[in-house]
């Protein structure tokens, strides 16, 4: 293995077992294709399935995989034809098997860090899915809970920002201004700490994916 590898590899061993103290189920694949076969496994014929608003999960190609297996039920809120069919979505993605999700950020400690515009995917994350799997790229791993609050706002919204192209501080220059500019796409901001029912697992992956 390389040296990335290898660092790669002891850093997963040891926020996985911090995982399993916060009750979530946790592995750790090397590639992305791994991670989608992963997924594939812990998904049962028949599950409906739907995500959020995840570059992780469209760069892994997760969205077209699902839908030509042939044995789920796929609720892609990107097929809709409105915003009014699309709201409706983020409703019955509260009803849904399985919630896919990625993060903006988690720390070595395992404590999962996600900023919402909507609010729509923290919601489900919260409560509704019988499970939720994220998708969590080694690159997105702070030392601490702090940090990885830092790493949220500081790289990934303004990220977010210049992709969906918005009229906020960080667009104009990159840096969290911690604003409250109206389409602001930080208004809600999630820490999950623990699993009390067990319904979340995290696949780490040794690849840089997403934001």
């Amino acid at each position: 293995m390389t040296p990335k590898e290898i660092r790669n590899q002891r850093l997963a061993e040891r926020m996985i077992k911090n995982l399993k103290r916060r009750n979530m189920e946790a592995f750790y694949c090397k590639t992305a294709k791994e991670a989608t076969d992963k997924i594939l496994e812990m998904i049962p014929n028949g599950s409906s399935i739907t995500w959020g608003g995840s570059l992780t999960i469209r760069e892994m190609g997760l969205p077209d995989i699902l839908r030509q297996k042939g044995t789920y039920e796929v609720l892609d809120r990107d097929l809709v034809k409105d915003n009014e069919e699309k709201v409706k979505m983020y409703v019955r993605a509260f009803t849904a098997d399985v919630y896919l999700s990625s993060a903006n950020a988690i720390s070595e400690d395992g404590v999962i860090v996600n900023i919402d515009g909507n609010g729509n995917r923290v919601a489900a994350i919260t409560w509704g899915p019988q499970k939720v799997i994220f998708v969590i790229g080694l690159n997105k791993v702070a030392q601490t809970t702090d940090a990885a609050l830092a790493r949220a706002r500081g790289t990934a919204s303004p990220i977010n920002a210049a992709r969906f192209d918005i009229n906020t501080p960080c667009h104009t220059d990159g840096i969290c201004h911690n604003c409250n500019s109206a389409e602001s796409i930080c208004n809600y901001v999630h820490f999950l700490r623990n699993s009390p029912r067990g319904r979340h697992s995290v696949i780490l992956v040794g690849e840089d994916l997403g934001y």
